[in-house]
């Protein structure tokens, strides 16, 4: 039941993520942090099976991490989103895991970046996307408002608008969402009420 958004702007990219875990009607906790910062300046929003996403992000940053500890090199964001997309395909053949993700990234060279990557091993590159019952109502609200040149404040609103349709669409109350920004100066959780 997870629902996490994502967008590109103009010199940013911002995700939000419903911060609830449930199962059937039951809700367990109401303030998990479902967007990973892998290193300064990564996001991992996620979704799907709550242990299979956890372990898995964790298992990506703990490899990214090694990576640069190892050749002092940071990769991009289109390598990591590669080799994500790797994992998840080699793991379907041995042991699935139920995990989809948006990473949001700024890279010197190519600035901000969004990829997304489902349970599959599917991977594309986009401007914006929703994953999990979230896509259902808000990838319209995005098609309708969303523009290239979009600002940081005109992202943030653009989030809320799509909050507010999942709030009043969508059967399950998905009370708090919490939105973190990757751009230039690395990442940060954006406050909004």
């Amino acid at each position: 039941m997870d629902s996490v958004i994502a967008l590109v702007g103009k010199d940013f990219v911002l995700s939000a993520a419903d911060t609830s875990n449930a199962r059937s009607v039951i809700v367990m906790k109401d303030d998990v942090d479902k967007i990973m910062e892998l290193d300064s300046h990564k996001t991992l929003a996620m979704g799907g099976e709550p242990g299979d996403f956890v372990q898995f992000t964790e298992y990506i940053q703990k490899n990214l991490h090694l990576y640069e500890f190892q050749t002092g090199l940071q990769l991009s964001t289109h390598a990591v989103a590669n080799f994500i997309r790797g994992e998840l395909a080699r793991l379907i053949r041995e042991a699935p895991v139920l995990a989809n993700l948006l990473l949001g990234g700024f890279d010197e060279v190519s600035g901000p970046c969004l990829y997304y990557i489902d349970y599959l091993g599917t991977l594309e590159k986009l401007d914006y996307t929703a994953q999990g019952y979230a896509s259902f109502f808000i990838l319209g609200t995005l098609d309708r408002y969303y523009q290239k040149d979009i600002t940081l404040e005109q992202g943030i609103e653009l989030m809320k608008r799509c909050i507010q349709q999942l709030g009043k669409r969508f059967v399950i109350n998905q009370r708090n969402f919490i939105m973190k920004v990757v751009d230039k100066d690395g990442v940060r959780q954006i406050n909004f009420e």
